[in-house]
Formats: structure tokens, C-alpha cells, sequence
């Protein structure tokens, strides 16, 4: 947020920066979709209230959603505005590494991301226990099917360094069928409501949007994926565009070389 004031007006914007709904729009439906998924772990979270009841499930339900949805659409606006067409599919890379600021926002993903973690692995390897060992685990395998996820999942992500391919792919394989085809399908193969009930209804336009998500988002994401820089920094970090000298809270200094024009400035 602090970097759409101090560095927005710095970068230059790229044409039709402002075109809404490209025709890779679809590939952002998908992304959307995983950053709301949590389907796979209502059943646990579920069960850990002290007191489950629906009505409290859904209180939490809908203030979670909310407050995710206003957290995602703030950084996802702010970036926006202040990289425009250079926005990264990783918003990180979009920012210099000798930006302290975002050096600590860095951080603060990182600890998120290690208290998340093991949710998700829980939720796997619970997955896996159901399924092939009838919901019981030795010790020796609770150790061995955890070790396993952990080591499969530090591989895939030492091998893949763009973000962005993995959150379309996540989004549109797995966020796609979970949260609009599988639910809808569910609801009109079980539901006793009349056709022209509210929910079947939905249900009918949400299942085929999830397969066109699905089957199109999978498509784009094969044959347009998003820019990745690779770890390279973007060209506004370096000398012969702009130096990014100092950047903290409380002082500001942005130095743009151009032919002709040398500016410094102080905030």
C-alpha cells in the first residue's frame, strides 16, 4: 500500500493498462478461485469447534470470506496500480530486492506460509489415511506418509520458480472442480427441491462455468502463461533505469537516469 504512493508514480504504465477482461481473463478466474478454496479443510475445522453447530459454522464462514476477500482485492489493487501491465504473477518479483519494506513483507509470507503448511499437510496425509489405511496410521507410517508429503512438496517447488503457473494450474485442476462443478453436481444428484428452486438453479450455471473455467483456464495456462522473471530483477532496479537507493518507512529515495532528465526524489 505504501509503495503505490512512494514508487507508483515512478514506473511507467503500459499500454491499454486500464482494458478490463483481456481474453485471458479466464486464467484470473482460476487464480480467484484457489485464493478462496477451502473446501478440504471444512470437515477438520468443522469438528475442532468447541461447539459445531451451523449456525456458528457459518458465522465463520462468511466473516473469513470477507475478510479474505478484502485483504486479496487490496494487494491485488494496489499492485495493479503500481506496476500495471508489469504486474508479475508473483507480486514480489515486481519489487527491488534492496526495498526493505518489501524485504519484511517477504518475511511475514514466508512465516504465513510456514504456519499454513502443516494445515495442509494434515489435511493430505488425513486424505491418504482414509483412503488406502482406513483412517488409522501406525506411528511408523504417520512418520513415513508425512516425511513423504513434505519431501514431494519442497521437490515440486525447488523445481518450479514461477508462482504464477502454479496458481492457474492449482486454480483451474483443482480450485475449478471443488468449488463450482463437484458442489453443484452434488446438490442436483441429492437435492429433492423442485427444477425451479433458487439453488438448482444456481447450481446449473455454476457447474458448466466450472467446466469452462476448468477446460479453457487449463488450455490458456498451457499456451499464454504469465510473464515470470525467472528471480531477475525488473528493469527499474537497475542503474540505467532507476536506482532504487534507500527504501524504508521513513525515508524514500528514487533516482531516474534518462537521457536527458536526472531526478531525485526525497520522501
Amino acid at each position: 500500500i505504501t509503495r503505490v504512493v512512494s514508487l507508483g508514480p515512478y514506473i511507467p504504465k503500459t499500454e491499454d493498462a486500464w482494458v478490463f477482461a483481456k481474453p485471458n481473463a479466464i486464467q484470473a478466474v482460476g487464480v480467484m478461485s484457489f485464493a478462496f478454496i477451502c473446501h478440504h479443510n471444512s470437515f477438520l475445522v468443522y469438528s475442532s469447534l468447541e461447539e459445531p453447530t451451523v449456525a456458528k459454522w457459518s458465522r465463520i464462514i462468511h466473516i473469513s470470506i470477507v475478510v479474505s476477500m478484502f485483504i486479496c482485492v487490496l494487494f491485488a489493487t494496489c499492485g495493479y496500480l503500481t506496476f500495471t501491465g508489469f504486474t508479475q504473477g508473483d507480486l514480489f518479483e515486481n519489487y527491488c530486492r534492496s526495498d526493505d519494506l518489501v524485504t519484511f513483507g517477504r518475511f511475514c509470507y514466508g512465516v504465513t506460509v510456514l504456519l499454513t503448511y502443516p494445515m495442509e499437510c494434515f489435511v493430505t496425509r488425513e486424505v491418504i489415511a482414509n483412503v488406502f489405511f482406513g483412517g488409522n496410521l501406525s506411528s511408523v507410517f504417520h512418520v513415513v506418509i508425512t516425511v513423504v508429503i513434505i519431501t514431494i512438496a519442497t521437490l515440486v517447488s525447488l523445481l518450479i520458480d514461477c508462482l504464477g503457473i502454479v496458481l492457474e494450474l492449482n486454480g483451474v485442476l483443482c480450485a475449478a472442480p471443488l468449488i463450482f462443478i463437484i458442489p453443484s453436481a452434488c446438490y442436483l444428484k441429492l437435492s429433492e427441491e423442485p427444477r425451479t428452486h433458487t439453488d438448482k438453479i444456481l447450481s446449473c450455471v455454476m457447474l458448466p462455468m466450472g467446466a469452462v473455467v476448468m477446460v479453457f483456464g487449463f488450455v490458456m495456462a498451457i499456451t499464454n502463461p504469465q510473464d515470470c522473471t525467472h528471480g531477475q530483477e525488473m528493469f527499474y532496479c537497475f542503474p540505467d533505469n532507476f536506482s532504487l537507493t534507500n527504501i524504508s518507512d521513513s525515508h524514500f529515495q528514487l533516482t531516474t537516469q534518462l537521457p536527458t532528465l536526472n531526478i531525485s526524489i526525497f520522501q
